[in-house]
């Protein structure tokens, strides 16, 4: 959606929750009037309800999580008593016109609700405002407080053919780390058949030979330490499942078992070897 389109949405949504609020005035100003508003704070009323609800949604849509999840739960329940306050001005016709104080509802306990209700929300406004605000103010976005780390992709195009991802670790702070968290840098993605190239300039084939070998060298080192960790974690009588170490190194859990193979297939055969040297051994004494 490009800017005049989102200006015009929002120019349509301020003038549709502006109209809304007229129409709630009345109502919401002859009941402050009947539970003992004097004639400003009955006009000031309708701002109480209608502002906080306003304010709920606004802080709806900077914050995230929990926080979130708290706006809409104050935007709700002013909604409610709006809603509610509005229902009984329609069903009572003596509170039209904000006339001397009198009883809202002709049963007690409904009488006794209501008045709570309408002289309880200003109350409410100030405190949820006021935390509403609190969280605005001191919000921070996801991308700063996670901990885990990003990667920062970089489309490697050595040629015509398809393009090569190589990925970059972008570190943040953090309390835990994986305890081979120390282990690469940078390190090459799978290639990616469907994806294309995107248009550069023309290569010299010495500089594209170049490119290639050093991706190639530099995938060959990753699959040495990626085996490498395996073998130490091995040894150490915990070893790492496929999943995990290919995710360790920015690859698929295809690409882990293809390690672990390659090291369990080096055990066996040095292992077969031994045990050969041994019988060979025995034999000739």
């Amino acid at each position: 959606m490009n800017r005049v389109a989102k200006t015009l949405l929002v120019t349509a949504l301020v003038a549709v929750v502006a109209m809304a609020f007229r129409v709630s005035w009345n109502a919401l100003r002859d009941v402050a009037a009947t539970v003992g508003a004097d004639a400003v704070a009955a006009r000031l009323y309708p701002f109480v309800v209608d502002g906080l609800m306003a304010l709920a949604l606004v802080a709806t849509l900077a914050l995230t999580g929990e926080d979130r999840r708290f706006a809409l739960r104050v935007l709700a329940t002013y909604t409610l008593a709006s809603l509610v306050l509005n229902y009984t001005h329609g069903l009572v016709p003596e509170l039209h016109g904000g006339g001397e104080r009198m009883r809202i509802a002709e049963w007690d306990p409904a009488n006794w609700a209501l008045v709570l209700l309408a002289t309880s929300l200003p109350v409410g406004a100030i405190f949820f405002g006021s935390d509403l605000v609190a969280k605005v103010l001191h919000h921070r976005p996801q991308s700063v407080r996670g901990s885990t780390p990003k990667w920062d992709r970089t489309a490697v195009a050595p040629g015509p053919g398809p393009a090569e991802e190589v990925r970059t670790p972008v570190r943040t702070p953090s309390s835990q780390q994986s305890p081979y968290a120390q282990v690469g840098r940078r390190t090459p993605a799978v290639r990616h058949p469907e994806r294309t190239a995107p248009v550069r300039p023309a290569r010299t084939p010495v500089r594209d030979t170049r490119s290639k070998v050093f991706d190639e060298a530099e995938l060959e080192r990753t699959r040495q330490r990626a085996e490498q960790v395996y073998a130490d974690s091995l040894d150490a009588g915990s070893p790492i499942g496929p999943a995990a170490l290919g995710r360790e190194f920015g690859f698929s859990e295809g690409w882990g078992r293809k390690r672990i193979k390659a090291v369990d297939s080096r055990r066996t055969r040095s292992a077969s070897h031994f045990t050969h040297l041994v019988g060979a051994t025995a034999s000739e004494q």
